[in-house]
């Protein structure tokens, strides 16, 4: 099972979506606080249907909650526009920790100095970066198929 955390989400819309890619996939959703929304929003209700009540979903009030439950650092991975290492140079394993950041700026630099893994997606140098939710959706594609081609 993969762990997607969402560092302080800022649209509800594509926390939905995100939920919903979860549950799909069997990947575990991790939310640190503060949002940019509150959880009962009927449009992240909207964009993950009804299929939030399946969603194996935890909540953390801060960064460093959230930090302090990881068992293994050097199994997470933070995705950044600005990382020169591409998903596709990575080896994912099950149970790895794929990190995003708010919409609005990505990841801190308080964050991305606490691990050692920055990941991009390889673009086209005409736009800055993806929708978060399209992102989430190529690194579980990625990781998912390298895990299941592990068999």
């Amino acid at each position: 099972m993969l762990n997607i955390v969402l560092v302080e989400p800022e649209i509800p819309n594509n926390t939905g979506n995100i939920g919903r890619l979860c549950v799909g996939t069997k990947s575990r959703l991790h939310l640190v606080h503060p949002f940019g929304f509150v959880i009962n929003d009927k449009n992240l209700k909207r964009s993950g249907l009804d299929y939030w009540v399946h969603l194996d979903v935890t909540e953390y009030q801060n960064t460093e909650e959230w930090m302090a439950q990881i068992p293994d650092k050097s199994r997470v991975f933070l995705m950044s526009s600005h990382a020169s290492k591409s998903i596709y140079e990575t080896h994912f394993q099950d149970g790895d920790w794929l990190v995003f950041g708010k919409e609005s700026v990505g990841l801190s630099e308080e964050v991305l100095n606490q691990f050692e893994y920055h990941l991009t997606i390889p673009m086209s140098n005409l736009i800055r970066s993806y929708n978060i939710a399209n992102s989430v959706a190529f690194v579980i594609g990625e990781a998912k198929r390298q895990i299941n081609n592990k068999i």
